[in-house]
């Protein structure tokens, strides 16, 4: 191996006085609290452009690197896609360039490591570091309180013995993550005002003027900051929650991208789940009538448990807090189930209890299905909705909650499964069907992506039926496990995404009650004035899209809109003012763009 740290003639560094050897985990821990200047366990761009310059490569390879080490698009790296730059850097180096394709397959050997040049001193102090532990341990003393000669405190990784909590994976040399990179909680360390009671005064006074991103470590942290000091006193003032979604927590944010599956009973939901993890998750119950009687959130744990509603709703680490408002009703039919598993290391899956088929069959529920539907559907980041060949009705409450999911169509994915259960004419009579109803239901010429196959861990395709369709079922399976393999790469964006469309809505629900508040006289006669106002709440959704220049789709259904609004007196909701639109403007136009450029590639 040549000399990773540059420096003598003969490219070794002189190892006399030491009996040890650096191991590759050891090496890059070390470099990576090196070049992290903060200690945040995050190296952001201008950090990792100042290191990166030691391996003397051109900017254009550099960028390659931090775009594919960083394919998340977190705006920062940690340890483990620190770890993978630093093995594509000795890529580059030895074969000029570097790709996802060229990774992959250089990956299948061990890896050298990359030539760094100006570290010399620091390779003497750790090799000195692992020396003395050996001494250490050969003397039998602790070694907790031993220092080095002009100790560095960049140096902490144990150089023999390291403890398994700060160790990465290798396999080949490189190293490795279902997805490509490890999904870490995403700490906070810039100041934000936390979801407290504020004043109107000292919300706008926040609101004022742009954001300093200066002290924000990711993008995650930048969006909390313009949360929670700009969006939320407006949103908490206007009720925004109640007509739109619960207000957000710091979990929502930092919350492992979700996949939430629909469809009605006994269309192969929890049997799906079941064919993704190549396992059964602890309480699942699979058969011909509705067995999933509750919504189950599968997590990964080291330990299989399950966990009940009340308990998950108040720890303030995951993101099920804000469904606490659905009552008891519902949390008696809310549960985690835990268990190992690669996929939940990056992803968390939500099993939904089976759409009923028909009005009169559909049994009264003890808490608000659709509501609850649209609340996980404003938070997950890939919709599955599943179908059966011979149950292609959408029963009127399938209806609602497909209607829920107005404004996420760029989420919605279609699977007609069970499709090896028909001939080749009748899956195309099915195929034509399916499209035609949805196609009514979405009220868009454009129908969202649909995949076809047989989703069974415990069966193989069926050939009897329609011999010539296990080829197109293979495929479409294919393309469907590479669009969820591929939503932890994405889940940063879709962040920013979800953000921007809420902030969007936000704008347009204190436009409303901005301008029926105007409208409400001072003294006398408020009731009256508010029940004409909710009679013609469509005229006056098209006064204030007039005047404020508003796209019609942005607006929200007027229907649900009035029953929500009838709850509230509107003489009690805040006066418009300009400094408020202002907030709003200054994050969608400056902050929000400022926060994503700031974590952008460095070498862009």
């Amino acid at each position: 191996m040549g000399n990773p740290f540059g420096g003598d003639d003969d490219g070794q560094l002189d190892p006399r006085g030491f009996s040890v050897t650096l191991d590759r985990d050891t090496l890059y821990s070390s470099w990576f609290q090196l070049a992290d200047t903060d200690h945040d366990n995050k190296l952001t761009g201008p950090d990792a452009v100042k290191f990166f310059e030691r391996s003397q490569l051109p900017r254009p390879i550099l960028a390659k690197v931090w775009a594919l080490a960083d394919n998340a698009r977190k705006g920062y790296l940690d340890p483990s896609t620190f770890a993978k730059a630093m093995d594509m850097i000795s890529i580059a180096q030895s074969f000029g360039d570097i790709s996802a394709d060229i990774y992959r397959q250089k990956s299948a050997k061990p890896i050298e490591t990359p030539q760094l040049s100006g570290l010399e001193k620091h390779h003497q102090k750790l090799l000195a570091q692992a020396q003395a532990e050996q001494n250490t341990f050969t003397n039998g003393t602790s070694s907790s309180a031993r220092t080095l000669p002009d100790g560095d405190p960049l140096v902490q990784p144990r150089g023999i013995n390291r403890s398994p909590s700060s160790s990465y994976t290798y396999k080949g040399g490189a190293a490795q993550s279902s997805f490509g990179g490890a999904n870490q909680s995403q700490g906070n360390q810039s100041s934000f005002v936390s979801p407290g009671k504020q004043t109107a005064k000292e919300a706008m006074r926040r609101a004022r003027k742009p954001l300093s991103m200066k002290h924000c470590t990711s993008i995650i942290d930048g969006l909390k900051t313009i949360y929670f000091n700009k969006i939320r006193p407006l949103e908490e003032a206007y009720k925004f929650g109640s007509f739109f979604s619960s207000l957000l927590t710091e979990s929502d944010f930092e919350a492992k991208p979700s996949v939430l599956l629909l469809g009605q009973y006994s269309t192969g939901k929890t049997t799906f789940i079941k064919h993704l993890l190549g396992r059964d998750y602890p309480g699942i119950h699979i058969g011909p009538e509705p067995t999933t009687d509750r919504f189950v959130v599968v997590t990964h744990a080291l330990e299989e448990r399950r966990t009940p509603g009340n308990t998950l709703i108040v720890q303030p680490d995951q993101p099920w807090q804000g469904l606490a408002q659905y009552g008891n009703g519902f949390l008696a039919k809310f549960e985690a189930a835990s268990c190992a598993n690669k996929l939940l290391e990056e992803v968390t899956l939500v099993d939904t209890p089976g759409v009923l088929s028909g009005e009169k069959q559909r049994i009264e529920r003890t808490y608000n299905f659709i509501d609850v539907c649209g609340w996980f559907a404003a938070r997950c980041d890939l919709i599955l909705l599943l179908f059966d060949p011979h149950k292609l009705d959408i029963s009127d409450e399938f209806k609602q909650v497909i209607s829920t999911l107005r404004g996420h169509d760029d989420k919605v994915r279609v699977v007609l499964n069970k499709a090896d259960q028909v001939d080749q004419q009748q899956l195309m009579r099915v195929y034509g069907a399916l499209m035609w109803s949805l196609g009514k239901v979405f009220k868009s010429p454009e129908v969202c992506k649909v995949y076809i196959g047989s989703f069974n861990a415990d069966k193989p395709i069926r050939t009897d039926m329609n011999p010539s369709g296990e080829e197109l079922f293979n495929k479409e399976q294919a393309d469907l496990l590479q669009d969820l393999f591929e939503i932890p790469q994405r889940s940063c964006d879709r962040k920013v995404n979800e953000f921007v469309k809420r902030v969007r809505a936000a704008k347009i629900h204190i436009l409303i009650m901005g301008h029926l508040r105007k409208k409400m006289p001072a003294m006398m006669g408020k009731a009256k004035a508010q029940e004409k106002l909710l009679a013609n709440l469509q005229a006056e959704f098209g006064m204030v899209q007039r005047e404020y220049h508003l796209p019609a789709g942005d607006f929200p259904d007027v229907v649900r809109y009035r029953e929500i609004l009838q709850a509230y007196d509107i003489t009690q909701f805040p006066k418009l003012k300009d400094s408020m639109l202002k907030a709003i403007e200054d994050s969608l136009s400056v902050d929000i763009p400022s926060l994503v450029r700031q974590f952008d590639n460095p070498y862009a």
